[in-house]
């Protein structure tokens, strides 16, 4: 992290001259000096030097200043109560905050109050609701680097949502995959071990390269395998059980310890942490950051676009957090498992069935609070009375949703409904121990029901007794006076008064002493009211304390069965998304696939899952891919729709794989490992790296990474550098593709001379989008047929455009020129004469030899582009 501060410098050089608090203040900043503190006087949260002028600067509040016999130091302060919206804008500018609270009564210290740091806000471990901005997950990432005997090292890389208790843990030799596993989880922040303070992974997922996770190098010794595996065990037993090496063991014992570390003084053990699940990246098809951008699975391309026109955008129809939730991480994980697939997939044809039982379910769920966070918040002690009444109203509508699962039949629905637990006694406890409508505040009474503890009942009994007395003295003393504007009262400062009127002071009787004198009138009490007023104040306190026993008990007790609430949550998310996907599937006509382990896909009427909802009509279209048939070289018109078809493919292979109908009237899916996309183009300016430079990287990472049952979609490759280079890559990238790696391939290209790939590759074939010129311009049909398209309409495309007629038909004027010289049948010949297609090496041409032999999946880029450099000088 950048932001560090640590302990002020004027205050540390004149340390034994300050006052106690700021003594005290300078200590805190010194422990915790990776964090802005804020430090509570009274009502407010005060920050001084440096810490106080960035506060002021940021927070866009009063600088003011704070003097005693050392000097003067800048001073800011934000209220208490309006702490956390201050704290997130902290936040976003790159800071932790620790935030250091009163520990003691005021009332009750000798000398400086006790204070000290409750918990520590940090973008990966927030837990507040004001501060999580979505009903997302909110990861914290930690990663470990363990060298073995040979020399070699292993990544062991954990995700904690401290919000929920959602941990996992996974581990790889490979950079590119832990990478790819980052870009799959997006964590808010991560910490990193020994050795790793340069890796540069943490990108968002967007593509773009830059970050907005904060990453920072924690704590060597919380990365040590022996006290991260004694954490471990503390929590989940022996973790040589749960996971595969020393180096997962390491990252998941430092994620924990960060977690306990951002609790601040508190108890550091999170009890709510039940579950630590360790996967194989391979157990789920792989979509790394850039097919994660270039698909719009989370988020738009477009900046500032509308996150309804992603694919989580148009199957979210879940009833609440958990399940949407749930629903991204479905999607963030594709599955690899026909079986497990076939599974889901029975779920949801049922209830595409089972519509009234659905629309009840969907109802029910759609009043279930986010109780993950909120049995989290129970263990953690941050609950209040609210959150446990909110607990308990979700609690009561498992039993009305298991009853309206009664008709399910299917195994993984009836599984569902099994588990979920209606935990009668948590309920019962908390019917019975909280007020039904209980105040915000915890401490201040009034959130135990009445008739669960007698003490407390007696108590408030009393303290009600009191206040009535009180309420009737007004009337009593009218009467006994005479005076009529007579008036009883209280405030915090004079406690309880008798309110008397100027010009009624001589009717005053004797036994009233005064309390106050205003402008207008004087305050009294007398003997009684003071012995009242003394009874009411030690029984409220007394029973306030008693309350709050009672409540913190009550939400221990709920807490313990903490693991019991987190099953029924996992049931409802998992519930609440397949309801969300039958909903869609009727809604908007999807068809259940058919999922198979070979590779190949199959689907007739295939539409574009967010792009047909953004359209009146679309065009749907089919796609065949067979191992046999595994490369398609697609042509066509700018705007005819070849990069949608692509996506298409992969958005209907995504779909299938996490359960899902798809939308198509056929459709079979074998299953697809990983999908790759080299779609768009653009600059990497921050690292140097220009559009073509971008554009290799990506393709090394395909030819490197792609199997035979890989989905691999290739848009205009080779288009970052001059015609003939670009057109020699992209024949010799297509070569490779389908003759070492064997990937089922959709590559869009304007080289037409890529066409004549079909007659000399077997596995290659052609697609085309075409279009009908007329005079009034040119018409997009949107379908895909097999063959070659015949013209590119660029400048048709160009007129639509709204480029100026005076271009255009100068355009056409120069096309004119050069026809007559460079037409060919096949479109295009290069200065000599020569087709490309004759202008390409074959047969025992020693070029050729070369050009085979070459390991283009690992040159880099820069070898890559002078070995082609060397190769065209010596074809000219």
């Amino acid at each position: 992290m950048e932001r560090a501060l640590g302990a002020p410098e004027k205050m540390k050089e004149r340390y034994e001259e300050l006052t106690p608090m700021m003594r005290q203040y300078c200590d805190l900043c010194g422990r915790y000096d990776e964090s802005l503190v804020l430090f509570q006087v009274g009502d407010f949260y005060e920050t001084f030097c440096e810490a106080a002028e960035i506060s002021a600067r940021l927070l866009e509040i009063t600088l003011t200043k704070r003097e005693d016999s050392t000097g003067k130091y800048p001073m800011a302060g934000i209220p208490i109560d309006s702490a956390e919206s201050y704290i997130e804008t902290l936040l976003d500018a790159g800071f932790r905050v620790a935030v250091a609270d009163q520990v003691q009564d005021p009332e009750e210290a000798s000398g400086v109050v006790d204070r000290a740091v409750t918990r520590i806000v940090t973008p990966g471990t927030l837990t507040e609701d004001e501060l999580l901005r979505s009903e997302d997950n909110n990861y914290v990432a930690a990663l470990a680097r363990v060298g073995d005997e040979s020399g070699d090292g292993k990544y062991g890389l954990a995700f904690l949502d401290v919000s929920t208790g959602d941990f996992v843990a996974t581990g790889s030799h490979s950079e590119e995959t832990i990478r790819d596993e980052i870009s799959r989880f997006g964590p808010a922040e991560a910490i990193v071990g020994p050795g790793l303070e340069g890796f540069d992974g943490f990108g968002r997922n967007d593509g773009s390269g830059d970050s907005d996770c904060m990453v920072t190098p924690y704590d060597p010794t919380a990365f040590a395998l022996e006290g991260a595996r004694e954490r471990l065990d503390s929590y989940f037993g022996a973790p040589e059980k749960r996971l595969a090496s020393d180096a997962e063991i390491s990252a998941c014992g430092a994620l924990l310890s960060y977690a306990e570390y951002a609790r601040g003084g508190q108890d550091g053990h999170l009890d709510y942490l039940n579950h630590l699940t360790r996967y194989e990246p391979r157990e789920y098809m792989l979509l790394d950051r850039v097919a994660l951008r270039s698909l719009e699975l989370f988020e738009p391309r477009a900046v500032g676009g509308d996150s309804e026109h992603t694919l989580l955008g148009v199957l979210d129809e879940t009833a609440c957090a958990l399940g949407r939730r749930k629903l991204t991480d479905w999607l963030r994980r594709p599955l690899l498992d026909p079986e497990r697939i076939e599974a889901r997939l029975d779920a949801v044809s049922e209830w595409t069935t089972l519509v009234g039982a659905r629309e009840e379910v969907h109802d029910l769920l759609s009043k279930v609070y986010d109780i993950e966070r909120l049995i989290a918040r129970v263990s953690r002690g941050r609950a209040n009375a609210r959150d446990l009444r909110a607990l308990k109203d979700t609690l009561d509508r498992v039993p009305e949703i298991r009853a309206a699962m009664d008709v399910v039949e299917s195994d993984t629905l009836r599984g569902l409904r099994e588990g979920l637990d209606e935990l009668e006694e948590v309920r019962e406890l908390i019917d019975r121990a909280i007020a039904e409508s209980p105040p915000i505040e915890i401490t201040e009474g009034g959130v135990i029901a009445r008739g669960y503890d007698s003490d407390l009942d007696s108590l408030r009994e009393t303290e009600r007794e009191g206040k009535a007395w009180i309420d009737s003295l007004e009337a009593r003393e009218r009467e006994r006076t005479g005076i009529d504007s007579l008036k009883v009262g209280f405030n915090q400062v004079h406690g309880y008064y008798i309110e008397v009127t100027n010009p009624n002071l001589d009717q005053v009787p004797e036994n009233y002493t005064r309390r106050q004198t205003l402008k207008n009138s004087e305050r009294f009490y007398t003997p009684d009211l003071k012995e009242r007023e003394d009874e009411i104040v030690t029984v409220e306190g007394r029973a306030d304390d008693l309350e709050y026993e009672i409540f913190a008990e009550v939400r221990r007790q709920v807490g313990a069965e903490s693991e019991r609430v987190q099953a029924v949550a996992e049931a409802l998310a998992t519930l609440d998304v397949l309801v969300s996907l039958a909903t869609v599937a009727a809604k908007y006509g999807y068809a259940r696939p058919e999922v198979e382990g070979e590779p190949g896909i199959d689907i007739e009427g295939g539409r574009h899952p967010v792009v047909e909802r953004a359209q009146e009509s679309f065009v749907p279209n089919r796609t065949e891919i067979t191992p046999e048939e595994r490369l398609a070289v697609l042509t066509g018109p700018n705007m005819s729709g070849k990069s949608t078809y692509m996506r298409q493919v992969a958005l209907i292979a995504i779909l299938a794989q996490i359960g899902s109908f798809v939308p198509v009237s056929r459709a079979r899916i074998g299953i697809v490992d990983r999908v790759f996309t080299r779609v768009g183009a653009s600059d990497d300016i921050a690292g140097g790296r220009s559009t073509f430079m971008v554009e290799m990287s990506e393709l090394a990472t395909i030819l490197r990474g792609a199997t035979e049952r890989s989905l691999v979609l290739l848009d205009e490759v080779g288009r970052g550098t001059s015609t003939a280079d670009g057109l020699a890559i992209a024949r010799a990238i297509t070569e490779y593709v389908h003759d070492e790696v064997g990937a089922l391939t959709l590559f869009a290209t304007h080289h037409h001379e890529l066409t004549e790939l079909a007659a000399v590759l077997d596995g290659a074939f052609n697609l085309h989008f075409a279009a009908t010129q007329t005079d009034e311009g040119v018409t997009f049909r949107h379908d895909v047929s097999r063959g070659a398209a015949t013209a590119s309409y660029g400048i048709e495309v160009a007129r639509a455009a709204g480029v100026p007629e005076r271009v255009v038909e100068r355009s056409r004027a120069l096309v004119a020129e050069d026809a007559p010289e460079n037409a060919t049948d096949g479109g295009y010949s290069f200065p000599d004469g020569s087709t490309p297609a004759t202008g390409y090496p074959t047969g025992d041409d020693p070029l050729a030899a070369e050009l085979r032999s070459l390991d283009v999946a690992n040159m880099t880029p820069i070898e890559a582009l002078t070995t082609l450099d060397r190769l065209k000088r010596e074809l000219d």
